[in-house]
């Protein structure tokens, strides 16, 4: 599964790759192979980055358009 979100979000907060699998303590490449769909994102990885960009798993996954987080 291609994720256009995450690209979308990491550009959204201009950061690059590199950045982004820093946060995720991971390198570069594998970061790489979630946002193009030929790696899954572990769970962990998922709501690292939806924490981080203060968004759902749920919009991240592509199962909402809503990006609010429902507490």
């Amino acid at each position: 599964m291609y994720f256009q979100r995450l690209r979308d979000l990491r550009e959204d907060m201009d950061m690059n790759q590199t950045q982004v699998a820093e946060l995720l303590h991971t390198s570069q490449t594998v970061y790489s192979r979630y946002e193009r769909g030929f790696q899954t994102i572990p769970v962990e990885h998922l709501l690292i980055l939806a924490d981080f960009y203060k968004v759902s798993t749920d919009y991240i996954l592509g199962r909402t358009n809503n990006k609010a987080v429902n507490k």
